[in-house]
């Protein structure tokens, strides 16, 4: 059996960090993607310094700031373990508040809108044939109804290069398994969903960081690498990047998919974002339709629990290839599903709900202005989380302020588990639409408020 640690030798390498700082980020990193789960014993000292070629009192000062973070448990004679959720002090609803988990907030009918498509459904569908193996990738009605979805974003988009798939993550992992060969490179922001970092892992594929500037990726350091070491592809998140709420301007949308062009190199468009803001630059599909597989899903749009995705590749050829990798993984999506998410596109109630959630992502925006009013933070309007960087003068790390708000009942996550460069910055995502009222939402934030305006909690006694 492998070690849970074994794959931080190769991230220590590639850090500019102290392994004493950068081991309890990686602690932090695989907590949040799920590699490390709570209650999972870690090494000894002696073992992981021996496994990680590092001598005992680095290991051990690691250890120790990662106990300061709230992430380990060291018990005599038992060992090190990773810790679970803290226990919380309940709030005035008497229960914790999900911060950390980025689903679109639920409007007031929702409920009563599901029930009816649900009804209409069954209703109208043999039920047998919802609980049989399907044709994979979609019936042609599903992959017509996923092209219409995507015409929104991607007006060349051919229903027969169309795959339908079991979310986003799961095209992601038949993407990275077809692009890129075990020790290859996917370059990317120094920013991405951790989901993809888990699969890279996985998957053996080496992940390299290009430097930002407030527009995003710089597509100078872009070509640098395909001069010196060309990458297997370019991974994108341009619309409303989880997490930092960026939206890639069509001026360098236009320069990274020029350089991808001059090189040949594939890009990943993981657009789960994309159809929230109510207007967009154009995608990078659209600059480089030869090279681009754009990706995206509704559980982002419509609700967390609609795990179906829409996949447009650049040839029917590579749209089949992909078809063997995701069969190979998944099977196939959830026929119940995906019927139910063509019917919503078909009959419109899909575009309804975008509107509706798009519309109390902007109320719950609101809330957040008026509650973080003294903390500056970056959001988009029709999004549903917000970017918190932390300041030095507030007297927290965001490691930090994540615990202690998980005292106070609230789930954030801090910036290490975005971080592809091995330096995290010091910053916090924070999701809206885990709060199931505006009210709980309010009082959620005023709590992250009067914790960032109260550093003295820095050293109350974890609960």
């Amino acid at each position: 059996m492998s070690s849970p640690t074994h794959h931080w030798i190769k991230r220590l390498a590639d850090t500019r960090k102290p392994a004493y700082l950068a081991i309890p980020d990686l602690i932090e990193e695989d907590l949040a993607t799920g590699r490390l789960r709570p209650r999972d014993r870690l090494p000894g000292l002696r073992d992981l310094a021996e496994e990680l070629a590092l001598n005992y009192t680095t290991v051990a000062r690691a250890y120790a700031e990662a106990r300061k973070r709230g992430l380990l448990d060291s018990r005599a004679g038992s060992g090190t373990f990773v810790r679970g959720r803290t226990a919380t002090l309940p709030l005035a609803g008497g229960s914790s508040i999900e911060m950390s988990m980025n689903t679109p907030p639920e409007p007031p009918d929702y409920a009563a809108r599901l029930r009816d498509s649900a009804a209409r459904l069954m209703s109208g569908s043999d039920p047998y044939q919802l609980l049989r193996y399907q044709d994979f990738g979609g019936s042609a009605a599903d992959k017509d109804a996923g092209a219409e979805w995507l015409k929104r974003r991607v007006p060349h988009c051919d229903a027969q290069n169309v795959l339908v798939c079991p979310g986003i993550h799961s095209a992601l992992v038949a993407l990275v398994s077809q692009l890129a060969r075990p020790g290859g490179t996917i370059c990317l922001d120094t920013l991405a969903y951790p989901g993809i970092k888990a699969i890279a892992a996985q998957l053996g594929v080496r992940l390299q960081a290009l430097p930002r500037d407030d527009e995003g990726p710089l597509a100078h350091a872009f070509e640098a690498l395909c001069k010196t070491d060309k990458p297997s592809a370019f991974y994108c998140n341009p619309t409303l990047q989880n997490p930092s709420t960026l939206t890639l301007t069509h001026k360098r949308r236009e320069a990274l998919a020029d350089v991808a062009l001059r090189y040949s190199v594939p890009i990943i468009e993981d657009d789960a974002y994309a159809m929230l803001p109510q207007s967009a630059p154009d995608a990078l599909a659209s600059f480089a339709p030869e090279l681009t597989y754009y990706v995206t899903g509704l559980s982002k749009s419509l609700g967390a629990g609609l795990r179906v995705a829409h996949l447009h590749a650049p040839t029917a050829r590579q749209t089949q290839r992909l078809a063997g990798a995701l069969r190979a993984t998944t099977v196939m999506a959830s026929p119940f599903t995906v019927t139910l998410a063509t019917q919503w596109i078909v009959d419109g109630t899909a575009l309804d709900m975008l509107n509706a959630i798009r519309n109390e992502s902007r109320a719950r925006q609101a809330i957040a202005s008026r509650m973080l009013e003294a903390w500056p933070y970056d959001a988009h309007a029709d999004g549903f989380h917000l970017w918190l960087p932390v300041p030095a003068e507030s007297g927290w790390s965001a490691s930090e302020l994540a615990l202690q708000l998980r005292n106070q009942g609230i789930a954030a996550v801090a910036g290490a588990a975005f971080s592809t460069d091995g330096n995290p910055p010091n910053a916090m995502r924070v999701c809206l639409g885990g709060s199931k009222t505006r009210d709980e939402c309010e009082e959620a934030l005023r709590i992250v408020g009067e914790t960032l305006d109260h550093p003295h909690h820095l050293h109350s006694p974890v609960m």
